[in-house]
C-alpha cells in the first residue's frame, strides 16, 4: 500500500459520511440497524474497511470496535483488508463445481498471474472465492464489481479480464 493510500485509511471519516451514518442510525430502532449499511458506505468510499475507519463508524453509531467488527468479518463482501480495483468472486459451490468451475479458476489465475485470495500487483483485480452467487442454472459464476457473469468457462477468461482491464484504462 501507498503513503497516500494508508494516509487516506487513518484519516478521519469525512464529516458526510459521519453525518450519514447519524441521520441512518436515528431511523433505526437501535443504531446498530445501520452497521452493514454504513460499513458498505465506507467500502464504496475508500475500497475496503480500515481499522481506523471501523473504529470511527463504531463510535458513530454507540457500538464497540469488537461488535461491529464482527458484523463486519461476517459479511464475505466487506473487505476488512485492502483490495483490488475490481474483486473478482469466484464461486466454488457444487453446482459451479460441477459444470467446471475448477478449470476457470486455473485460467483466472494464469491469466491474472496470482492464486485464489491474491491482489494483482499492480492492484486492479483481486481473486477471492465466494460459496454461493444464486447463479447455479448459468454455472460456473463469477461476480465481478456489480457483474454477474455466467456460465463462465475456460476460454471466455481472457475477453472479460481484457475487456474489464480496457475500460479501466480508458477512465483512467
Amino acid at each position: 500500500m501507498s503513503t497516500a493510500d494508508n494516509t487516506a485509511q487513518n484519516a478521519e471519516l469525512p464529516s458526510d459520511l459521519v453525518q450519514t451514518f447519524r441521520d441512518m442510525a436515528a431511523h433505526e430502532h437501535h443504531a446498530r440497524g445501520a452497521s452493514i449499511e454504513a460499513l458498505r458506505l465506507v467500502q464504496e468510499r475508500f475500497g475496503w474497511i480500515s481499522d481506523a475507519h471501523l473504529a470511527q463508524t463504531a463510535q458513530v453509531l454507540g457500538m464497540t470496535t469488537a461488535d461491529l467488527d464482527g458484523i463486519a468479518t461476517y459479511f464475505n463482501l466487506l473487505f476488512r483488508k485492502p483490495v483490488g480495483k475490481n474483486v473478482i468472486m469466484l464461486c466454488d459451490s457444487v453446482s459451479c463445481w460441477l459444470m467446471g468451475q475448477e478449470q476457470t479458476r486455473d485460467r483466472l489465475c494464469k491469466k491474472l498471474q496470482i492464486k485464489m485470495g491474491e491482489t494483482t500487483p499492480d492492484g486492479e483485480f483481486t481473486l477471492l472465492p465466494i460459496v454461493c452467487l444464486g447463479h447455479c442454472d448459468h454455472a460456473p459464476a463469477m461476480l465481478i464489481g456489480k457483474e454477474l457473469y455466467g456460465p463462465v468457462r475456460p476460454e471466455d477468461i481472457d475477453a472479460i479480464i481484457d475487456d474489464i482491464r480496457s475500460k479501466n484504462h480508458d477512465h483512467a
